[in-house]
């Protein structure tokens, strides 16, 4: 993608970080889900035109399999110092923890800047 093209990413969980704000500033359209992460309110959200979506912990682990059935092509980002579980490390295409890379660098990063 081109960053002339607007990004839209979902983020689910706690946003303690503000990686949401960091995107933000980075120029992506963020979507924050602060509900139990499921089937309906993946595509409430509009899973299925997300770039990303970013995982703030690993309770709602479950929902990986899940988007990436609905959407093959988004990208699954764990930014969590959780452990990922094992059912989930095949479908998460990045793991970070935020204790090793702060937010402003990893939404860089993930705005492709």
């Amino acid at each position: 993608m081109n960053n002339d093209e607007s990004q839209m990413f979902l983020i689910a969980g706690p946003d303690e970080n503000d990686l949401a704000a960091e995107l933000n500033d980075c120029g992506v359209d963020i979507i924050e889900i602060n509900e139990i992460v499921t089937y309906e309110s993946l595509e409430a959200a509009g899973l299925s035109a997300a770039d990303t979506l970013v995982l703030t912990t690993m309770d709602d682990a479950s929902a990986i399999p899940v988007a990436k059935e609905q959407n093959p092509a988004v990208r699954v980002v764990a930014y969590t110092s959780d452990s990922l579980p094992e059912f989930a490390r095949g479908q998460t295409d990045l793991a970070i923890d935020p204790a090793l890379l702060n937010t402003t660098v990893v939404a860089e990063e993930l705005a492709g800047l």
